[in-house]
């Protein structure tokens, strides 16, 4: 058998996974390992490229069986060229040709794609956005970015910058999040959360996003009130979304798919006030389906893409 293998490899500040699948979304085998980016990119570049050939050889394939390799990673990044340009999680990858470094090695097309472009083609493949011609995935992890689905097309922008919702600014001050204070990355983030978490009740321990929802599980007020406040900036940058892009679906991941209404209900309650009625009744507003698995079929999914370019 040749040539009908993916690789999906999606590159995080924590932790890159490699996946191998036969048949997209179904995955054949996956390794993770942490991406350690304070140690440099060839590090990480070196285990992505053993990670391959180990899965390959734990179902008996050789390199030949591969069709294509998709990268996903969190921008700023090239996707034209395949240049990883030094994202904030990786602030050692300058200018890392990671196309051109796996193509040269395996042989095989290889794509690169922003992590929330990538989740937003994943979810409306695969998951909560099926069926939606205009949709928004929404990540809510460590940052905060959006992918954006017009009349059923990825849409990319002039420079691979469309949809950093992040950077937008909320409030004149406040915690400070894509290098901006009040952003809305500052406000709405995981890494926001756990931030303001930290300040707010931390008591000389920082506090992460997960400590919040499981301190929140716990009954802690002081954390479910930091919730609520999350829902409510949450909403005012849905209202942005929904007024300037009239999209009949925002599927949101990370936080989301963690507090669930906990922080929906807030989001969407301040969503019904600030934008125009219309477009709010048009729209529904979703946490992700594709729940842990969405960063990989991500990758697997820019793969698909990169295989359909070149066939």
């Amino acid at each position: 058998m040749s040539g009908n293998l993916w690789v999906g490899v999606d590159i995080g500040g924590t932790k890159t996974a490699v996946v191998l699948s036969e048949s997209p979304p179904s995955v054949l085998c996956r390794s993770e390992f942490p991406t350690l980016p304070a140690e440099g990119p060839q590090r990480a570049i070196d285990m992505i490229v053993g990670g391959i050939d180990e899965s390959l050889r734990a179902r008996g394939f050789d390199r030949s069986a591969l069709r294509s390799i998709g990268v996903s990673c969190g921008g700023p990044l090239n996707s034209t060229t395949g240049v990883i340009c030094a994202p904030p999680n990786l602030w050692t990858w300058v200018d890392v040709p990671i196309t051109s470094i796996l193509k040269s090695e395996f042989g095989v097309p290889c794509g690169l794609e922003n992590d929330a472009n990538a989740g937003a083609v994943a979810e409306h493949r695969f998951g909560a956005g099926r069926g939606a011609r205009n949709m928004i995935f929404l990540t809510m992890g460590t940052g905060l970015g959006a992918g954006i689905i017009a009349d059923g097309r990825l849409y990319r922008g002039a420079c691979d910058a469309a949809g950093e919702i992040g950077h937008v600014r909320l409030t004149r001050g406040g915690p400070i999040g894509y290098r901006k204070a009040g952003s809305v990355e500052g406000w709405a983030s995981g890494g926001g959360l756990g931030r303001i978490a930290t300040k707010v009740f931390g008591e000389g321990r920082e506090l992460t996003a997960r400590d919040v929802a499981e301190a929140a599980r716990a009954g802690d007020q002081r954390a479910r009130k930091l919730i609520r406040s999350t829902g409510r900036r949450l909403g005012e940058t849905l209202a942005i979304l929904v007024d300037i892009l009239n999209p009949e679906r925002i599927v949101i991941g990370g936080l989301a798919m963690r507090l669930g209404d906990d922080l929906l209900r807030p989001a969407r309650a301040v969503l019904r006030r600030e934008a125009l009625s219309a477009s709010v009744a048009a729209c529904e507003i979703v946490p992700a389906a594709l729940n842990e698995q969405i960063g990989d079929l991500a990758a697997l999914c820019v793969a698909l893409d990169e295989a359909l370019k070149t066939s």
